[in-house]
């Protein structure tokens, strides 16, 4: 979509987001979040994709991600379906067969914004958090790898980083939320050749879709994919074949995350509260199982000194003994030949 970066800036500053410092605001598990009704946010449009992974491509170089296996020029990776990962936050998948339709469709797939994260209602360090702009962030260091977010998201979006043994996050699209704060276009959609992902307002991105289906309704389906489900998301479809023959979800309903989650993450704030004790026991313990490890460990140091040292007494006794017992044969042998030697000498003068 071609907008202008002081039309951009003057909505930033209509909105009232300050283009410096952020304010995320909280979507909390136990309260009611309706959204901010001047955050923006990108329609795709699936009828216009062409599967291109441009978008991919973008969003790799935007996030400074590990290049892939397999370049982005190649198209034979839409073979097989995919999902989001540590290493890709967005991926395309090409859906052949569809009834009705000649050739394939394609779709991205990345974080959908919802307005009411799943994960962040699910979070209880408050580690996601749902912007001003749309954007749904994550800060990697209050996260303690409790993964309840993966498994909130009705969309399969967050992914882990297990090959990273020591400071492993959580890894999603951010609706590129640094450049957003630069006043620049999300990487994937400043890329799209086929103007298939539109960013704007999320007001004004439902008008567009509804105005699309209304002038060509034998192409769209009439539903706005986003706009409901789940309380609503920043990240908006619209398509020309069921929704769920591209892989989505029609089962979700329009009721938030934080409505069913609120009852069980009423007791957030003493579970975060008792997690530092928790954590600082757990370092105790280990340090006391350290440090009665270290105590044993010098006394099985010592035993053993003690002992050698026993040992290399008994050793040295035995030795002096021995060497006492052999010289005393040694002065008895040569006693004896003297006495002999003294006889035979008495007997040659009797003679």
């Amino acid at each position: 979509m071609s907008i202008s970066r002081r039309k951009f800036l003057g909505w930033m500053g209509a909105a009232g987001v300050s283009l410096t410092v952020g304010q995320p605001a909280l979507a909390a598990g136990n309260k009611h979040f309706t959204g901010y009704p001047e955050s923006f946010g990108v329609l795709h449009d699936t009828t216009r994709c062409i599967g291109c992974r441009k978008c991919e491509e973008a969003c790799n170089k935007v996030n400074e991600l590990p290049a892939p296996e397999r370049p982005f020029d190649d198209l034979t990776v839409l073979d097989n379906k995919r999902r989001t990962d540590a290493g890709s936050y967005t991926v395309v998948n090409r859906y052949d067969d569809i009834e009705g339709v000649d050739g394939p469709v394609y779709r991205k797939i990345q974080c959908n914004h919802c307005l009411e994260p799943a994960c962040a209602s699910a979070c209880f360090v408050r580690a996601f958090k749902k912007t001003e702009v749309g954007a749904v962030t994550y800060d990697a260091s209050v996260c303690v790898g409790c993964r309840y977010c993966m498994i909130a998201c009705p969309f399969n979006i967050p992914a882990y980083e297990y090959n990273e043994a020591l400071t492993p996050r959580i890894m999603k699209c951010t609706m590129c939320y640094p450049r957003l704060m630069e006043g620049k276009l999300p990487g994937c959609v400043e890329i799209c050749p086929k103007e298939a992902l539109t960013f704007g307002k999320r007001y004004d991105l439902i008008t567009i879709a509804r105005e699309r289906i209304r002038k060509f309704p034998d192409q769209y389906v009439d539903h706005i994919y986003g706009e409901h489900e789940m309380g609503g998301a920043s990240w908006l479809y619209v398509s020309g074949v069921p929704f769920n023959a591209l892989g989505m979800r029609e089962d979700l309903g329009v009721i938030a995350a934080s409505q069913f989650t609120s009852g069980a993450l009423a007791s957030v704030p003493v579970i975060a509260g008792l997690w530092p004790v928790l954590l600082t026991g757990i370092y105790a313990v280990s340090k006391r199982k350290d440090k009665i490890a270290e105590q044993e460990k010098r006394q099985a140091i010592k035993a053993t000194l003690a002992k050698a040292s026993a040992d290399a007494e008994a050793k040295v006794a035995k030795a002096l003994e021995q060497a006492d017992l052999k010289n005393k044969r040694l002065i008895e042998v040569e006693v004896k030949k003297a006495v002999e030697q003294a006889k035979a000498n008495n007997a040659e003068e009797g003679s």
